[in-house]
């Protein structure tokens, strides 16, 4: 698998993502890798919402980390994650929500973003990282492994370099997962590739999230 490169964006005033983030896995405790950094990028100061009917992703594994970054202040902040990665992921409808405050005359701006709303023709990734603050979703797991170490050879989705993760700290990998009613926060994603089939986005006045 090639490792991918990750990029960032610096808040100034009004900018919104425009790169969508999905769903990873079911909240099961992950200890933080000591020193390690997850987004090899500098993590604006913003986080965003995701909803999805359900995902579906293969070669699954997840670590713990922080990312760094700065606030809409500009202060130095670290957060902790939990950064999920797949070879391959379909989402069936798909919505990514951010909220931008105190912009000059309007106030708050959201802007949502939603993607994979016909079962048929859902959003699909392929080596995709997500670095996750909180999750909620059903999981279904198959042929999961509980306390691997991160950086062991016989990942299939492996470490992305740029991560910077401590390969000898706790993680957990399953062949598939399966995850329905889905509602995570996440920090940054980076993919080899988005398929967003029936993209929609818009901005709203006030704050319009996901969920």
């Amino acid at each position: 698998m090639e490792s991918q490169v990750r990029g960032g964006t610096r808040w100034r005033r009004f900018a919104v993502v425009m790169v969508p983030s999905v769903a990873a896995t079911a909240a099961i405790g992950v200890a933080l890798a000591q020193g390690a950094l997850a987004a090899s990028f500098s993590v604006s100061g913003q986080s965003f919402k995701v909803s999805a009917d359900q995902l579906v992703g293969y070669d699954f594994i997840q670590y713990g980390s922080m990312d760094a970054g700065t606030d809409l202040k500009g202060n130095k902040t670290e957060n902790p994650v939990a950064v999920s990665g797949f070879s391959s992921a379909t989402i069936t409808n798909m919505c990514q929500s951010v909220v931008t405050p105190n912009v000059p005359v309007f106030g708050s701006i959201s802007l949502e973003l939603r993607a994979g709303t016909d079962a048929d023709k859902p959003v699909r990734a392929t080596n995709i990282y997500i670095d996750i603050a909180q999750l909620k979703a059903d999981a279904e797991f198959s042929k999961i492994d509980i306390g691997v170490a991160a950086g062991d050879k016989s990942n299939k989705t492996g470490i992305n370099p740029g991560d910077r993760a401590n390969p000898n700290g706790f993680a957990q990998r399953a062949e598939k997962v399966t995850l329905t009613k889905v509602e995570q926060t996440a920090w940054a994603t980076t993919a080899g590739t988005f398929t967003l089939n029936n993209l929609s986005l818009k901005l709203h006045k006030g704050t319009k999230e996901c969920y």
